[in-house]
C-alpha cells in the first residue's frame, strides 16, 4: 500500500470551479486517500491496478493503445464516494505482454475476483467500453451502472483506416516492424487529432503512446490475440439490463457516433450526452465536465440524470 504524498497538482485541473478555499479543502481530503497498487493474476499473464477509496466499486478502463494513467482527471475525484480500481489492459503499461491468446472481458472478471468485489459500475472510454460492454453481457450480476464513453463495440465491422498520411506513415512504420513509427504516428490521426490540439495534452499522449509502443510491435509479430465475445455484443445490446450512460464527443469520428446511435437504441435504460467540441478522449479534453457528469451518474444519492 502506498500513501500519495501530493496529489494537488492532480486534483486541481479536476475539479468542479471553486474558491480558492475549497479548492485546497478537497485537494487536502483527496491527499489522505490511501493507492493499494499490485499485481492480479490472470490467465497467461497478470493485471497491474491500482484502488483508492471506499464505497461501491466502480471499474475505469482505458482506451486501446493507452494506459490506465489517461484516467489521471478522475480517479482521485471519484474515490471520494467510492471505491475506484483503475488497470492496465493486458499487453499495455505495467500489465503482462498480449502474446498468448485471451479474452479482455474474462481478465476483468479475474481481477474482479481476486479483489473480492461482487459488483460494480464500469465506465469505459473506446475499447475499455468495448470491454465493458461484453462483461455486462457475459455477467449482469455483477454490473451495477456502465459508463461508455466513444464506445467501440464487438462485432462492429470497422472501416478501413484508408490512405490518409498518418495511415500511411503507420503502414510503412508497420513494414519496417518500427514500433516508435506505429505510435507516433497514431497520434496524428482522426481518433487522437483534438486532443493533441490541447498543448497540455501533447507531452503527456506521447509519453503514454511510446509507453505502449511494444504493444504495436507484438501486434505486428502475433496478429491480434484477443478473443472477443463469442457472440459479439452487436445485435446483444438490447440484453444488457445496467443502468447505461453513453457519452459521445461531437468532433469523434462518424463510426463512433454510428455505435453511439446503435447502443442509444437499443439498450433498455440509457441516457445519452453529448461533449460539444470534444473528440475521441473526451474525458481528457474536457476533464472537469466529464469528472461531474459522471459522479453524478454514479451518486446513489442522485437522480442518475446528468
Amino acid at each position: 500500500m502506498r500513501i500519495l504524498s501530493s496529489a494537488a497538482s492532480l486534483v486541481l485541473a479536476a475539479i468542479a470551479p471553486a474558491t480558492a478555499l475549497h479548492a485546497r479543502v478537497v485537494a487536502s481530503r483527496i491527499q489522505q486517500i490511501h493507492i493499494d497498487t499490485g499485481r492480479v493474476r490472470v490467465a497467461g499473464g497478470w493485471l497491474y491496478y491500482e484502488a483508492a477509496g471506499r464505497g461501491p466499486a466502480v471499474v475505469l478502463l482505458h482506451s486501446g493503445n493507452l494506459d490506465s494513467r489517461t484516467w489521471d482527471p478522475q480517479f482521485l475525484p471519484l474515490a471520494r464516494a467510492h471505491r475506484v480500481i483503475r488497470y492496465d489492459a493486458r499487453g499495455l503499461g505495467r500489465s503482462s505482454p498480449a502474446d498468448t491468446s485471451y479474452a479482455a472481458h474474462d481478465d476483468l472478471l479475474a481481477l474482479l475476483d481476486s479483489l473480492r468485489v461482487d459488483r460494480a459500475s464500469l465506465v469505459g472510454l473506446s475499447g475499455g467500453a468495448r470491454i465493458a460492454i461484453d462483461f455486462a453481457l457475459a455477467q449482469p450480476s455483477r454490473v451495477d451502472r456502465l459508463v461508455l464513453a466513444e464506445p467501440g463495440l464487438s462485432g462492429w465491422r470497422y472501416k478501413d483506416i484508408g490512405d490518409t498520411s498518418w495511415a500511411k506513415a503507420w503502414r510503412a512504420a508497420a513494414i519496417r516492424r518500427d514500433s516508435i513509427g506505429m505510435a507516433v504516428s497514431w497520434l496524428a490521426s482522426d481518433w487522437m487529432k483534438p486532443a493533441m490540439e490541447h498543448a497540455e495534452l501533447r507531452p503527456k499522449l506521447r509519453q503514454w503512446i511510446l509507453a505502449g509502443a511494444g504493444n504495436w510491435l507484438g501486434l505486428v509479430r502475433h496478429g491480434d490475440l484477443e478473443r472477443v465475445a463469442n457472440p459479439p455484443a452487436r445485435g446483444r445490446t438490447r440484453l444488457i439490463r445496467a443502468p447505461t450512460l453513453v457519452i459521445v464527443g461531437s468532433r469523434d469520428l462518424p463510426e463512433i457516433h454510428h455505435i453511439v446511435d446503435t447502443l442509444t437504441a437499443t439498450i433498455p435504460n440509457v441516457r445519452r450526452v453529448t461533449f460539444a467540441g470534444a473528440g475521441h478522449m473526451v474525458n481528457l479534453e474536457q476533464s472537469d465536465r466529464f469528472t461531474e457528469v459522471v459522479r453524478a451518474f454514479l451518486d446513489p444519492l442522485n437522480h442518475p440524470s446528468p
